[in-house]
């Protein structure tokens, strides 16, 4: 077993147990416990003390690498080695008793994606990849199984699109897109968690996923998922170098070009 397989399973754990926290609260959780970072962005006690016991065990497994947090309660000065974290993402889903949500951890070096895991809470089921070992899922009553990208064509796809935070902004791309997809592909969904779309694809359940104006905690983990499960990752635009921006397109492969062409015509049709 390499080093790398093994500190991804460590991180599994780590995020098992976040996770296991989140479940708890979750039962007794309370309303007036919720605070507004922006329009629409909620956050609450759960989401901050979920970074904190994840910043505090992955500081005991690899202590030189810095952070990069959703709730910013860790920093990066630049190590070779940085954490992104989402303590919980799909807080909206989490707060109205509504999966999936989870608990996403990604591990890069420079630009490459060493490791990511992502923990969905209300199923039970843990998500993880490290560079070059293959995507897998485990489940709490199982043995690992390997995860494989679908082999569905476009007219038969089941898309993924999300609806980020900055409405005003996204929403003429939206609207774009829906109009584009709608009635040429098999269905188009929404989860209300970018990590766990993400996970979809590389699972199968999801042959393609778009969003924009999300934070790199989002999508670091899944990223990896996907493609370590034969799939691909790029920006809106099509590039591969998708680890400093804020969008991404993740598909089977068989149809990512198509995707990037549809998401390239909703962006432009929407500046009109």
């Amino acid at each position: 077993m390499s080093s790398l397989q093994n500190l991804t399973l460590a991180v599994c754990e780590v995020a098992r147990r976040a996770g296991q926290f989140i479940r708890r609260e979750r039962e007794r959780f309370q309303a007036e416990a919720v605070e507004r970072k922006h329009a629409h962005d909620y956050v609450s006690y759960v989401d901050k003390e979920s970074e904190r016991l994840i910043v505090a065990s992955l500081r005991q497994l690899l202590p030189e690498a810095g952070f990069v947090t959703e709730e910013g309660q860790a920093g990066y000065a630049d190590e070779d080695y940085c954490w992104f974290v989402d303590p919980l993402d799909g807080t909206t889903n989490f707060l109205h008793r509504y999966a999936p949500y989870a608990v996403s951890i990604g591990l890069l070096k420079g630009r490459d994606i060493q490791l990511g895991v992502v923990y969905e809470i209300c199923a039970d089921e843990c998500f993880y990849a490290w560079q070059g070992g293959g995507a897998w899922l485990q489940k709490a009553d199982g043995q690992p199984q390997a995860l494989h990208v679908s082999t569905q064509q476009f007219a038969d796809a089941l898309v993924c699109l999300q609806l980020p935070y900055d409405s005003d902004a996204y929403n003429p791309v939206i609207r774009q897109l829906l109009l584009r997809l709608y009635g040429r592909v098999a269905s188009v969904r929404m989860l209300g968690s970018a990590a766990i779309a993400l996970c979809y694809v590389a699972a199968g359940r999801l042959d393609a996923y778009a969003e924009k104006y999300i934070g790199r905690w989002d999508y670091m983990a899944g990223a990896l998922l996907v493609t370590e499960a034969g799939g691909t990752v790029t920006t809106y635009e099509g590039s591969p170098d998708f680890t400093r921006g804020n969008n991404v397109v993740a598909t089977n492969g068989i149809v990512h070009q198509t995707m990037v062409d549809e998401v390239s015509l909703a962006v432009r049709n929407s500046a009109k």
